[in-house]
């Protein structure tokens, strides 16, 4: 479970949550790409591809969920795991996130081993199926 050498994309339009983020992530040797609405986020994506993408689900303009949906459509981006960001902690927000693509789930406020532990679980289960299995 490690994040070094990995490239993360955080989507928070909330600055001080995006540089929090930001800093544990890069404690922990990830390249880390912020951007703080979904639209700047896809943008990113034409230039850049990462190894996993934080979403924040309430954003402006396009919320993190259409942002998602619009990820796992496109074929250059389908395989990226999205972990989904979220202050609402409703019963039905992770059946909600699951059904727009998303690969995992966090409510905030999070702690750092949440934080490390949840994105490290992801990147290796992406990791390890991309070295065992074809799509075809």
């Amino acid at each position: 479970m490690s994040l070094k050498d990995s490239t993360i994309l955080v989507i928070e339009d909330n600055e001080m949550n995006r540089k929090l983020c930001l800093a544990i992530l890069e404690s922990f040797q990830a390249t880390v790409i912020e951007a703080e609405t979904a639209e700047i986020g896809l943008e990113l994506l034409e230039q850049q591809q990462p190894d996993l993408i934080l979403m924040d689900i309430q954003l402006p303009g396009m919320d993190g969920l259409q942002a998602t949906r619009k990820i796992k459509e496109n074929p250059a981006w389908r395989d990226i795991p999205v972990v989904a960001l979220t202050a609402y902690a409703m019963s039905d927000d992770e059946i909600k996130v699951q059904k727009a693509g998303c690969d995992g789930y966090i409510t905030k406020p999070y702690s750092i081993s949440t934080l490390v532990d949840e994105v490290g679980r992801i990147l290796l289960q992406y990791k390890r199926s991309d070295e065992g299995e074809t799509d075809g």
